[in-house]
């Protein structure tokens, strides 16, 4: 489950995947959607693994639900300056669903 964005406190992008980094890789070059190409939400701002893709839906419809103040509190709990995950030095492992891999989320620490 990921969150991406256009800026700090921008429009938002909630959705799940089995492989983040191509999915980043999608958002970043417009291919998936024209929503995600009209807002360019090409910032990946936060992100959950989880081990089964049923709770990754589970969990992308709870925070579909949430007001935008918890959506951008969520953010800034672990993200505080909004960078753009992707570029940071993260393992495949971090961008990709395994069976068998522990829930994470997403920080910049």
């Amino acid at each position: 489950m990921c969150i991406m964005s256009s800026q700090k406190n921008g429009t938002l992008y909630i959705g799940v995947t089995n492989g983040l980094q191509r999915r980043v890789f999608e958002h970043k070059n417009k291919l998936i959607s024209r929503f995600t190409a009209k807002y360019a939400l090409n910032h990946l701002v936060y992100y959950e693994v989880f081990d089964s893709i049923l709770v990754a839906i589970d969990r992308e419809k709870q925070l579909k639900q949430w007001n935008r103040n918890w959506k951008l509190s969520l953010i800034e709990k672990s993200n505080p300056c909004w960078k753009d995950l992707s570029e940071e030095s993260l393992s495949a492992e971090d961008f990709l669903l395994e069976p068998g891999s522990p829930i994470k989320s997403g920080t910049t620490e």
